[in-house]
């Protein structure tokens, strides 16, 4: 069980309650039978009662029942791309997204380029369990969440996570628990609100002001803005429409999204995705750690204190965005993102003063005239282009088999290039190591004001692997940097 894992160090994570473990370690104690986060503020066991493994997931699998005080379910997210193969984080996004909801390791491995038992092969060694375990483990834990934060019907919560029917939710809550969902809600303690409000963990540091600033600066008017210290988008997704809010929330590390929403709301999807706009599944140590003696990234991030990379609610409107940015200024994209909601998006009902539409879908963009909005006309043929291909799903934004092949892919849009496949592999995809190396910002910062060549930056961008996205967002957050001037050495006397 603890293969890949030093006891040792472990127990002293878990003496030291080190809350850059959480989610990384989980600590299963056989006197009772119950898996814990480091963090927990439970008496600590014997170190030869304790079990340490890699995922809730595998916790669960070894039989261990989660912990109702620490709450595994409120763990920061696993950083899928450190450590573990690149098939192996890919599959990890998907089935946060749902893939083994819908269909069985076959079709999910063949999505990633691989065999099936090649897959189960990668996730016992990486992560400690099966897809299908981790697929069980995450509507178990998220179904938790949402009996415990929450005051939705217990069949709302069970189709909402993926479950296909109220008998298998609360079999599996049974199982893990030991009681029915009835009896954890007795005890939980929730806010009464119209709004569906839960709690997401990430790993210190997160500077809040640093992602508003750079996600205010391109918020999509009628659909995005930044209100205080709120991040407030509409959405739809599936049957589901509403708006979404996201702010610091009242326990250390955490962010508290709300939901309010028609229809059928799958929570569990509207989650991940608020985690990836704003990466709180990264570890900001490791990549404090590989960038600490980097003479280009080193001062950047002292400066900047940490770096994440903003991501996307919707791909298909990061995607939109990125194409309407070629060759224009920031703020100029941003005016015209506003025009075509305006003229393609559907109006929001009720609407408030600052979200008045919904981001248009593929097909509405697709079909609609463009003309009038300050959009160049090959600059418009590429928009239609892109959602054509996005409506067919000959473009999607989950994971591909590698970064290159989601480039490549991206790049079969006629007017998408290279620099904005991997713009929006970045931060719609989420995949870390994307790099627009000809981007002539980046070439100008890593030359501190003076544009280096392509291939140049390519060279030294090799270090930065595989976060070489986060090494981008650095370098565009901060393009030149002060070099300390040398202390003139006094001349010995002889």
């Amino acid at each position: 069980m603890t293969k890949g894992l030093d006891r040792d160090f472990c127990y002293r994570v878990w003496l030291a309650k080190d809350a850059r473990f959480d989610g990384r370690i989980f600590v299963c104690v056989t006197s009772t039978g119950i898996y814990c986060r480091p963090i927990c503020p439970a008496r600590i066991p014997k170190k030869d009662n304790c079990r340490f493994v890699k995922s809730a997931a595998a916790a669960e699998a070894a039989g261990f029942r989660s912990c109702l005080r620490c709450r595994p379910e409120s763990a920061p997210g696993t950083p899928t791309w450190s450590g573990t193969q690149a098939s192996v984080a890919r599959a990890l996004r998907l089935i946060e997204e749902g893939a083994l909801d819908r269909e069985g390791v076959d079709a999910l491995a063949a999505r990633l380029g691989i065999g099936a038992r090649q897959l189960r092969r990668l996730f016992i060694t990486h992560v400690g369990a099966t897809p299908q375990a981790v697929a069980g483990n995450r509507r178990l834990l998220s179904a938790k969440q949402l009996i415990s934060e929450t005051d939705m019907t217990f069949t709302d919560i069970a189709f909402s996570v993926g479950y296909q029917s109220l008998r298998r939710f609360n079999d599996a809550v049974r199982t893990s628990y030991g009681v029915a969902p009835t009896l954890l809600r007795r005890g939980a303690v929730r806010e009464s609100s119209d709004a569906i409000v839960l709690r997401l963990g990430f790993r210190p540091p997160l500077n809040w002001n640093a992602m508003l600033g750079y996600l205010a600066f391109r918020a999509i008017p009628g659909v995005e803005e930044i209100a205080g210290t709120t991040y407030r988008r509409s959405f739809r997704l599936g049957a589901a429409a509403g708006v979404l809010e996201v702010a610091p929330g009242k326990n250390p590390n955490t962010l508290e999204i709300s939901i309010r929403a028609s229809g059928p709301v799958p929570v569990r999807q509207i989650a991940a995705r608020a985690r990836r706009i704003f990466d709180l599944d990264a570890d900001p140590s490791a990549i404090a750690a590989a960038f600490a003696d980097d003479p280009l990234l080193s001062a950047r991030l002292a400066r900047a204190g940490s770096i994440r990379v903003p991501g996307a609610f919707d791909g298909f409107e990061l995607g939109v965005r990125a194409i309407l940015g070629q060759q224009i200024s920031v703020k100029g994209a941003t005016t015209i993102a506003g025009r075509v909601v305006r003229r393609c998006g559907d109006p929001m009902h009720p609407a408030d003063e600052s979200l008045t539409h919904y981001f248009p879908t593929p097909r509405a963009l697709a079909g609609s005239d463009l003309s009038g909005l300050g959009i160049t006309g090959g600059r418009i043929a590429t928009l239609k282009a892109f959602a054509r291909a996005v409506e067919t799903d000959r473009v999607t934004f989950a994971p591909g088999v590698s970064l290159e092949s989601k480039v490549a892919e991206l790049c079969t849009v006629s007017g998408i290039g290279t620099w904005t496949a991997h713009y929006i592999a970045l931060r719609a995809v989420g995949e870390p190591n994307a790099f627009p190396s000809a981007d002539l910002g980046l070439r100008k910062a890593a030359g501190n004001g003076v544009p280096i060549a392509t291939l140049k930056l390519e060279s030294i961008a090799e270090a930065w692997r595989p976060w070489r996205g986060y090494a981008a967002l650095l370098l565009w957050m901060i393009p030149t940097i002060e070099t300390p001037t040398p202390r003139p050495t006094k001349e010995r006397s002889r």
